[in-house]
């Protein structure tokens, strides 16, 4: 049994308005895709990674992989149109087996634990399928303008990356979203969508995913520490 591991990196920050998709700003020499990749990299239980992107920055990631030895990435694909179709780019590289295991974590959430990588592909391992998400702790509301109503947050989690999958059951999972258009906004959308059950794996505050200014000056912040 082998475990990929897809690391989309397709995005172009435009929330950010920034020159460059955010995952390639750099922090104290860093960019912040290599803080992500290096989690990966040290995980023993990762075979290999495969990055989706676009061609345009296929040089610069090759310089990431090679200055911080990231041996395990092996291969760049072509970004889509969508962060789901780059990660079936990804995924239709791979010549998985059907028992192998399939990771996919999002570049931009560069604080993921070693620890919780390896609890989700443990548990993907022993149940077929799973997502990391964190119990939602804040009083949620729904509304626009005004509130409408507030919703009941016993049973309610912000799902985060990894997602972890058996090979055979994200493979069935893409085939029926191909062939029914269907677009999804995560990969567990589509499995659970397919059929299959999917435990779900404490996170971590953490690992948040950088969309805005004020997560690029946390993670500037917290990464500062790591260095």
């Amino acid at each position: 049994m082998k475990v990929y591991a897809i690391i989309p990196s397709g995005g172009k920050g435009t929330r950010l308005n920034s020159e460059i998709p955010k995952q390639y700003l750099k922090f104290y020499g860093k960019e912040l895709i290599a803080y992500t990749l290096d989690t990966f990299q040290k995980c023993d239980l990762i075979d290999e990674i495969i990055v989706p992107a676009d061609n345009n920055y296929f040089e610069l990631l090759d310089d990431i992989r090679k200055k911080f030895d990231f041996t395990k990435v092996k291969n760049f694909v072509r970004g889509g149109s969508e962060r789901q179709y780059s990660v079936f780019n990804a995924f239709k590289s791979i010549n998985g087996d059907e028992n192998d295991i399939v990771v996919i974590h999002d570049a931009v959430r560069p604080l993921i634990t070693k620890a919780v990588l390896e609890t989700a592909i443990k548990t993907a391992i022993d149940f077929g399928s799973c997502v990391v998400a964190i119990k939602a702790k804040d009083t949620l509301i729904k509304g626009d303008e005004f509130i409408e109503n507030y919703i009941d947050r016993s049973n309610m989690y912000y799902v985060q990356t990894p997602q972890v999958f058996r090979y055979k059951i994200y493979k069935d999972a893409m085939i029926k979203a191909e062939k029914e258009k269907f677009l999804a906004t995560d990969e567990s959308m589509l499995v659970h969508r397919a059929g299959y059950k999917i435990r779900i794996v404490d996170g971590s505050s953490f690992n948040f995913k950088i969309t805005n200014q004020d997560d690029l000056k946390l993670f500037e912040i917290i990464s500062k520490g790591l260095i």
